[in-house]
């Protein structure tokens, strides 16, 4: 690990509690005013939870968009992240988040295999929400985009096919996609990912599977691990014949890419609404 750990955000966001705080309080703000069935059970144990939010005049076969929160695998709550359905909801579109177990309590096969589970489970149940199961999208924020990612992929150590929901769009965002650095990074005590896991659970060295429309996204203003990341994952899934594109949106960090990912106008935003629109 070198003197300053480029994984470790804060260090390079000055404002790094300031924002955290900033996605609260818009969450709060939009729970108070969105129609929303909260903490509907996707399975037995404790996190096995998701929300759905509903438009202000919702129609029949309305498009399904998924949000799968970061937190380095060790730390996030779905509350927090609510905001982040403004424009899946300016698009006409149903927005849901799911909640996921934590490490180092849990190990890193349990929450792919979480986030996988509650994606299948909402596109089995889409109808219940008024929503069409064949238009369902997914995006995800750092932890988050590298647990999405497995929605299209099989690991190298996985001997069985995993059962995975039919998606029209992934965006990633932000995404860790080499996990080698991760064990010793500054999340050596807090996520206690093991090298075993991370050679497993690496987007970089697993399968990837088709999907319409895929997009690796980053802020120009973030370390080099997710630049590089990003870079390497596109040149992957070309490389396996899956189309993608790869975005950089200039001047965001690691923190301020959700904040225009939350924003109708932002680049981001746009993105979003986009692929729930032309799911």
């Amino acid at each position: 690990m070198t003197s300053q750990d480029l994984y470790r955000i804060r260090d390079f966001v000055p404002d790094f509690d300031a924002i955290a705080a900033e996605f609260a309080a818009r969450s709060r703000a939009l729970s108070a005013n969105a129609d929303m069935l909260a903490d509907i059970r996707y399975g037995s144990r404790h996190r096995e939870i998701l929300d759905v939010i509903l438009p202000a005049s919702p129609r029949a076969g309305a498009p399904l968009h998924v949000f799968v929160h970061g937190g380095y695998w060790r730390s996030g709550e779905k509350e927090n992240y609510r905001f982040v359905a403004a424009p899946v909801l300016a698009a006409g579109g149903i927005a849901a988040l799911v909640e996921y177990d934590l490490m180092p309590g849990e190990r890193l096969d349990v929450l792919v295999g979480q986030v996988r589970r509650s994606v299948v489970w909402l596109q089995q149940h889409a109808r219940d929400f008024g929503a069409d199961p064949a238009r369902l999208s997914v995006s995800g924020h750092s932890a988050g985009a590298h647990l999405a990612s497995f929605l299209a992929a099989t690991g190298p150590a996985e001997t069985e096919a995993p059962r995975l929901p039919d998606l029209k769009g992934l965006l990633l965002i932000s995404g860790i996609y080499d996990l080698s650095g991760i064990p010793d990074s500054f999340l050596r005590d807090e996520a206690r990912m093991t090298p075993t896991e991370a050679q497993a659970w690496s987007p970089l060295t697993s399968q990837q599977r088709a999907c319409p429309k895929r997009i690796i996204a980053f802020g120009g203003d973030e370390t080099p691990p997710f630049h590089e990341q990003a870079s390497e994952f596109q040149a992957r899934l070309s490389n396996q014949n899956n189309q993608s594109r790869l975005l950089s949106v200039p001047g965001l960090n690691h923190m301020s890419v959700v904040l225009d990912l939350a924003d109708p106008d932002g680049e981001l935003g746009r993105c979003l609404a986009d692929m729930v629109s032309s799911s």
